[in-house]
């Protein structure tokens, strides 16, 4: 009986990171002339999300770069966030809410399943929760996936984990 190797595709973030991330982009943000006496500021939420306040729409586009910037720097990938619409806020400023994405959602876990089937490889692959696990008796066959799954350009982040 040949032995089997298994992967999984998941998406999480190191919230430690985040937090270091979101550390220095305070400090970048506390130190900059353009943003001195504005009521600019980014927050890390209780719930895992960022808050960003700006006073206006082209302070807003500097404070998103410099928290993805910062994120980037860490090693979170820029897929796995989510950005909400700026919305108007209290005392003539603008407010967006940055949330992470966690887990591979139900349709796009399919989509990747069905993706890895079209590859026509001697691997299976399957959904567990919010991963997709696969599997197959060549180590070649997984690493062959994962390089394609990694030039293929998805809308969302993947890491690769548990390489058996």
């Amino acid at each position: 009986m040949a032995e089997s190797h298994s992967f999984d595709i998941v998406c999480k973030v190191e919230m430690h990171e985040v937090n270091n991330a979101i550390d220095q982009a305070q400090k970048q943000l506390a130190t900059r002339y353009d943003f001195k006496g504005s009521k600019s500021s980014i927050t890390l939420n209780k719930d895992n999300t960022i808050t960003l306040l700006a006073d206006d729409d082209f302070k807003m586009k500097s404070l998103t770069e410099i928290v993805k910037e910062k994120l980037e720097k860490r090693g979170i990938p820029l897929k796995s966030l989510d950005f909400g619409k700026i919305e108007t806020s209290v005392g003539s400023t603008v407010r967006q809410v940055i949330t992470f994405q966690s887990g591979i959602p139900m349709d796009k876990a399919k989509a990747l399943v069905k993706f890895i089937k079209g590859l026509k490889l001697k691997v299976q692959s399957q959904i567990q929760e919010d991963k997709v696990r696969v599997s197959g008796t060549k180590i070649d066959d997984l690493q062959a996936i994962i390089k394609t799954i990694k030039d293929e350009d998805f809308d969302y982040a993947m890491q690769f984990i548990n390489f058996k």
